[in-house]
């Protein structure tokens, strides 16, 4: 069975070794001048802290680091940040690692994933100041996978719960997502899980032979810029 409605692109998530190389990546990648990210807050469940780009559309960038100051959380940080390899890949720079689809009421994430567990990472509840939210994390902290493939090209599902979203009180850097691409060497596998979730209008999987990856292509005031 699939997804009843079709989901939304909430956000695009930079990770980063620490949030000052992930504000000058994006702002090198994206040209901007007059609107630059905004420090958002920390994650205390999560031992992280982040900054925040408007886009247009409703849409947000997140740029996301563990956060030297919080002492180490209960549990695996979200997005991978643990592990191994998300670390060696960090020591490279900052990157495009992931992205967030959104489940807008009246369907609720955490009903929805009862019902399909093996195929919806569990939903926990969360909050910085006054945003709460829903969001699904694999209880390891890694990305969401389907038969063994993902590496960041299946979304983490987000239901917000607040009435406020974050990219309510963003001042717009005027940049517009036009084509989120991602690169697989199980591109089908990938597919098939998009499909299911209702998730497949929002990007386009790629065959490649090579390390997966993604990519966002935008229309800025200077012109079409993509971002890795």
């Amino acid at each position: 069975m699939s997804a009843p409605q079709a989901l939304k692109l909430d956000h695009l998530v930079i990770a980063a070794a620490t949030l000052e190389a992930g504000e000058a990546h994006v702002v090198e990648q994206l040209g901007l001048t007059d609107v630059v990210p905004q420090r958002g807050g920390k994650h205390a469940r999560m031992g992280t802290h982040n900054s925040l780009l408007g886009l247009w559309g409703g849409v947000y960038l997140e740029i996301i680091a563990i956060d030297p100051e919080a002492p180490p959380p209960a549990r695996p940080r979200w997005f991978g940040l643990d592990d191994p390899a998300v670390q060696a890949r960090l020591a490279r720079g900052p990157y495009l690692a992931h992205w967030v689809a959104r489940v807008d009421r009246p369907r609720s994430l955490p009903r929805w994933q009862a019902q399909y567990p093996q195929r919806l990472a569990p939903a926990i509840a969360m909050q910085r100041g006054a945003l709460t939210w829903q969001i699904g994390v694999p209880d390891d902290g890694s990305l969401p996978t389907w038969q063994g493939a993902g590496q960041g090209l299946l979304p983490t599902l987000i239901q917000w719960d607040s009435l406020q979203h974050p990219s309510d009180a963003l001042p717009s850097s005027d940049c517009a997502v036009t084509t989120l691409r991602g690169f697989h060497p199980q591109a089908a596998t990938i597919n098939e899980q998009l499909q299911w979730l209702g998730a497949d209008a929002l990007v386009n999987i790629e065959d490649t032979l090579v390390e997966p990856s993604l990519a966002a292509e935008f229309d800025t005031p200077d012109g079409p810029r993509t971002l890795r």
